[in-house]
Order: C-alpha cells, then structure tokens, then sequence
C-alpha cells in the first residue's frame, strides 16, 4: 500500500530540481540488473547468472539532494546463431531496446569484458540503436574487469570498441612509471585522450563541452595498468555517418562520450559513475516522490526475486516454462507479509527436477528467495512455493 501510495503521488521535488533518464543496453547477462541495484543501494532488480533474468521493463530511481536519476535496463536481442543456440530463448521474451533509448537523456552500453564470445566488438543491435539515436550521448561501460586476469586486454577493448576516439578525441598509450615503497620505479601504461587533428564534416558525434568530466576513466589523473605491451593506434580520419549497411563491419562506436571500467557485482568504481551520471542531470521535473526505488509493483519484485532463484537452481530451457501464480498475498497479525505461490510446469519431469528429491530443492528457492524480499521490503517473510502441472 505505500508503494502503490507514492507511485500515485505528485513527486516532492525540490524548488530548482534536476532529472536524468538513462537506457541501460548491452548483450545478455552483461551485468545490467547488477549495476543497477548497486546504483539504487538495495537489490530490487533480479540476478542471475541465465541471461533474460529481468523480463518486465521496470524502472529504477535514484533521488539524491535536487536530482533523480531514472534508469531502464533494456536487453537487445539474441540474433546471432551461436547466442541463441547457446542460451535457448524464445523470440517472443525479447525486447527492442529502441522503445527506451526514444526517451533517454544517455545511454550506458554495458560490455562484459569476461565474456569471450562477445566482448571484442558491439553487437550488430547495440550498433543500430546507437547510429539511430546519434544525438543522445553514450558511455561505454566496461563490466566485471575484476574477472580478466590480463589486464592490458582492457586497454585493446576500449580501443576496438571505441574505434580509438573518445568524446572526439584520440586515445593514445604512453608509458609512466610508478613509485613505490616494496619496489622501484616500474613501468606502466597510461591511456590518454588528445584532440582529433581533423574531423569529417559528415560527423555527427557530439562535440565536446567545456563541463568538467569528474570520474571519467580517462581523466588525466586516471591509468590502467597493464604488463608489457604497449597498444598503438592509427590515427584516425575522424568519424563518418553510420548507415545501417555501414554497420555490417563495424565493432565499435567512435562517439562515446566517456569510458568506465567498473566491477559492478562487488561495487568497485560505480560510484565513480554514479557521481558522473548525477553531474550530467539537466534541470526538470521530478517522475517520482524522493521515497521511490522503483516503478515495479511489489508483486512483481517479488515474481522476479522468485523467478531468480528458480533460474539458478534448474538447468537450461526449463526454468523459462515455469508461470508463476499468486494465490495469497496479505499481512499477517503480527506485521509479516504471507506469500503464496503456485508455480506451474509444462512437464513432469520439469516439476521433479523443480521439486527436488525430498523437496531440497524447492525448500532453498524459497528460503532464499524469502530472505531476499525481507532485504527488499524491510519486514518478515513468510513464502510457501507449490509445483503444479499446467492444466
């Protein structure tokens, strides 16, 4: 009830407020819910490690001081054959990222760096809805850099998804040396931005303000270490307009504005984003009352967390048949929330596998799964799951 209350009230802005709408797009399981609940300070977004965790288009809410932050998290679709292959989706569960990005004010392509298959070039979809939205700046965000043990690998990414310019300008690595107090002075790689020499007429990259960019990772004080090769880059002709057919060859996006290198799973660096995200806002009017974390409803915070565990703990394809029905929802005498759940299969042996032998495995979704909602709505749950077949 207080949710739906401060869903349905005029938002308390402040006198002179200011408002950001962020798109969160990149492949599947890139860590999007990830950053999202790190930025929001609790977990109202699903986790999982199977991608398409998160299905319905929620939004976050970030209020800090005078400024709200909206974030969609958007997930573009799975067309290349290996990828549908390799995660067994049906069409129909996927979404166009367009839909959101109509409405952004910037947008975060979020790459996982640990991911082989894709992480050396942006799909063909992030590629198309950038060059059909060229006028709202874009941040490259390159996520879960704690897992690459190589750390010079990040230096080549951000040149190969960058096309070697940042915020129109090249990226160049000289060597620095470091100080200190277990060793001397030890070489290390420093990447840096200088100005283009010349640009194409044709370009349509936004060109550079004079706002002071706090928290960027390519900042003057800012290096990534790397161990002995060095990344040498062309010296570009400057960006051209992107067609659709121009994109077939293309991996990167010469007109991103900024570049963040960040661990979102264990916190390291979003809040260097966040604070740059919060500079960004634009004066405007607040969507939601200051108390809001989110547009989801709590029955669907609490399909989601639910739907989460049931991914982790069943294999493949199967998790993605399971509906999920509500049958009680209601407070308890002493405060608690009482949760009911009906979760119908197509298959019997789709419902052992959920059941469990002597039900352990349903038993720890539902613990967990409980534990989780009273993190999220701050009160005792008590959750009771039931496996039917689908009539």
């Amino acid at each position: 009830e207080e949710q739906n209350r401060l869903l349905r009230d005029q938002p308390d802005q402040p006198q002179n407020p200011k408002v950001l709408r962020i798109a969160i797009i990149g492949a599947p399981n890139a860590g999007k819910s990830t950053l999202c609940n790190q930025l929001l300070g609790r977990k109202v977004f699903p986790v999982s490690k199977k991608v398409h965790t998160t299905r319905c288009k929620a939004r976050g809410v970030v209020t800090y001081e005078d400024t709200q932050l909206m974030i969609v998290i958007e997930c573009v679709w799975l067309t290349h054959t290996h990828l549908s292959f390799r995660h067994k989706l049906d069409e129909a569960m996927l979404t166009d990222p367009r839909d959101s990005m109509k409405y952004a004010d910037l947008v975060l392509v979020l790459v996982d760096v640990s991911d082989h298959w894709t992480r050396n070039s942006l799909s063909k979809e992030v590629l198309e809805c950038l060059s059909q939205f060229p006028q709202i700046p874009s941040v490259l965000v390159l996520n879960k850099v704690d897992l690459l043990k190589k750390k010079f690998i990040l230096l080549e990414l951000a040149t190969e998804l960058t096309e070697g310019i940042v915020n129109g300008k090249k990226l160049e690595v000289r060597y620095a040396f470091k100080h200190n107090s277990s060793s001397s002075a030890k070489p290390s790689q420093i990447i840096e931005a200088s100005p283009l020499e010349s640009s194409s007429p044709e370009s349509h990259c936004l060109q550079e303000t004079d706002q002071a960019r706090e928290g960027s990772a390519w900042d003057s004080s800012s290096d990534v270490r790397a161990s002995e090769s060095s990344l040498v880059t062309e010296e570009p002709q400057g960006p051209k307009l992107h067609r659709p057919r121009d994109l077939q060859n293309r991996k990167g996006w010469p007109c991103f504005q900024e570049i963040f290198m960040l661990a979102a799973l264990h916190g390291e660096e979003v809040e260097t984003l966040k604070r740059y995200l919060l500079m960004q806002a634009k004066p405007g009017p607040w969507e939601f009352h200051s108390g809001v974390l989110t547009s989801q409803s709590p029955q669907e915070i609490c399909d989601n967390i639910i739907r989460e565990k049931i991914l982790e703990y069943l294999p493949l394809e199967v998790p993605y048949g399971v509906i999920q029905v509500t049958e009680m929802w209601e407070e308890g005498p002493s405060g608690e929330l009482l949760i009911v759940q009906n979760l119908l299969v197509p298959r019997k042996s789709h419902m052992m596998m959920l059941i469990g032998r002597r039900g352990k495995v349903i038993g720890r979704i539902a613990q967990e799964a409980g534990q989780d909602l009273m993190n999220v709505f701050l009160c005792d749950v008590r959750l009771k799951l039931k496996v039917e077949m689908k009539s």
